[in-house]
């Protein structure tokens, strides 16, 4: 494998150091929290070797979401993040050559890490015109009988955009009838509005989910993800990657994260609800600013507007006026291999004094740099 560091995490807001940072409009994620605030009892934990599928307390709890269909505790296979997810997935699936079709933009890594091994990946392309609507017929021309798996990711990072149950099924339909898998990145989905989509590994052994505790629930430092598929033999070999890169989780990073899950009813409301009124805040703004367009997102906690070509923005000195003025940060398109026109803008992390601050930053650095 060649591996080459990316720009998102080269540029990331822990790589620049938060306490830089006036408003951080960066993060895809809602707010981190802190462990005195979880309501945790760690006491007697014995820090030995886990169950190298993972916490099966955890595991009960995954494959008890209402949407799980029929995925079952011994289907879920607990990782170090969705990050480890990926990384299994695609070193278990993919060799140099092997063709597989990601859709972009994406994720970096869901894209860099089939292109470090060598794999023939082919970027289906998500427009804006479009909506960053799923093209099925575009979609369908991209897979060859040699396709090892498409990747879609449902809420999208960086737009925001939902798949519906009807367009997600008729995927499964047709990676079925092709012959291939789609692994389908699930991070968003306690995210998704009015209400999370069905896990789509507990829909059809052809489907592949991953998720993780980082995004919806704002413990990334826990580091703890998982893999669910019905695949019996797909999730033999997705265990036989894990021992070998890790062996198994940290027990106290699994037992955080079975009593966070345990307690998921009773925190989701509120997080959803700070969600619902900070996107909410954003598309009042967005309406009163001529110089973005944007697809409004309807999940999630990012949102990817797109400064117009005919605003008379220079795009550099728009992004030199918002760090070098007001310390606001956002994630530039060419973190997503998009043009740097397009920024994604993420509503979840800020409290909400710092996410309008950082919104009037915008708007003051968009009117710098007209032309």
């Amino acid at each position: 494998m060649h591996y080459e560091r990316m720009p998102i995490e080269i540029e990331s807001p822990e790589e620049m150091g938060y306490d830089a940072i006036t408003c951080n409009l960066t993060e895809s994620s809602f707010t981190d929290a802190r462990l005195d605030d979880l309501d945790l009892d760690l006491t007697g934990l014995v820090l030995a070797y886990g169950d190298h599928l993972g916490h099966p307390g955890l595991r009960e709890v995954l494959a008890s979401d209402p949407g799980a269909g029929a995925v079952t505790p011994s289907d879920v296979l607990v990782t170090a993040g969705a990050a480890g997810a990926l990384f299994a997935i695609s070193t278990s699936l993919l060799q140099a050559g092997t063709h597989v079709v990601v859709a972009a933009p994406n994720y970096a890594t869901n894209i860099v890490t089939p292109r470090a091994i060598g794999a023939d990946i082919e970027l289906f392309e998500l427009r804006f015109d479009d909506g960053y609507r799923l093209d099925l017929d575009r979609l369908a021309a991209t897979i060859r009988p040699d396709t090892a798996f498409v990747s879609l990711t449902c809420p999208h990072n960086p737009t925001g955009t939902m798949l519906t149950v009807d367009e997600i099924d008729a995927v499964i339909e047709l990676v079925e009838s092709k012959g291939t898998r789609l692994v389908l990145d699930e991070t968003y989905r306690d995210m998704g509005t009015p209400a999370p989509l069905p896990i789509g590994a507990g829909r059809s052994p052809s489907v592949i989910s991953v998720s993780s505790m980082s995004k919806t629930y704002g413990i990334p430092g826990i580091r703890i993800g998982w893999i669910m598929t019905t695949d019996a033999a797909l999730h033999e070999t997705f265990l036989a990657a894990k021992e070998q890169m890790i062996i198994c989780n940290s027990m106290i990073d699994e037992e955080i994260a079975f009593q966070v899950m345990r307690q998921r009813d009773k925190r989701l409301p509120d997080i959803r609800a700070r969600i619902d009124a900070h996107r909410e805040i954003v598309s009042r703004w967005i309406a009163g600013e001529p110089a973005l367009g944007w697809v409004a997102p309807s999940g999630g906690v990012v949102c990817f507007p797109r400064i117009a070509a005919d605003s008379g923005v220079d795009v550099e000195r728009f992004y030199e006026v918002l760090t070098t003025n007001h310390g606001t940060f956002v994630g530039p398109g060419h973190w997503f291999e998009q043009p740097r026109a397009h920024f994604r803008l993420g509503f979840g992390w800020p409290d909400t004094p710092e996410l309008e601050q950082g919104l009037t930053a915008i708007s003051t650095s968009l009117a710098a740099a007209r032309s």
